[in-house]
């Protein structure tokens, strides 16, 4: 895990975004922090109470959520270091067209889990991520992540 020292993708790149899972500027959302970390990006993740799937684990929307807004930070950080800046007067450069979750194992809801993702290609068109949540060296779920280049219409 990188030094959380300075800001977060999400602080640095977007910090008036109001995104449930990671927009800084929403107070009741997850408020979620992802750093650089090489190849690789990530960000730990402490449950709430709330997020309980019935059943003592974490909720796989919630799951998703995560996964798709830690997507996000790889996706507008490796946008920003290649100047692909957002058009017009969009908030973002990208936006999520796709994410194909998969479930591997229950993931735990008292814990700290860490969300990991690397981009696995890149063009000004789309960008595509990988992304998992694991806890205690074990994948309990991933995702691909497919991101278009947010063309705002007005």
């Amino acid at each position: 895990m990188p030094p959380e020292s300075g800001p977060s993708i999400q602080e640095r790149l977007y910090p008036t975004l109001t995104c449930f899972g990671c927009g800084q500027a929403n107070e009741r959302g997850l408020r979620l922090q992802s750093y650089s970390d090489g190849d690789q990006y990530v960000a730990r993740f402490l449950p709430w109470p709330e997020h309980d799937n019935g059943i003592g684990y974490l909720n796989g929307g919630i799951i998703g959520t995560v996964l798709d807004c830690h997507s996000a930070a790889a996706v507008v950080d490796t946008a920003d270091r290649r100047g692909w800046r957002a058009l017009g007067d969009a908030p973002l450069p990208y936006v999520t067209a796709g994410l194909d979750v998969r479930y591997r194992r229950p993931a735990p809801l008292k814990e700290p889990v860490t969300l990991r993702a690397e981009v696995v290609a890149a063009s000004e068109g789309e960008i595509t991520a990988h992304v998992w949540l694991e806890h205690e060296d074990k994948v309990r779920a991933e995702a691909d992540a497919l991101w278009k280049r947010w063309r705002p219409r007005g």
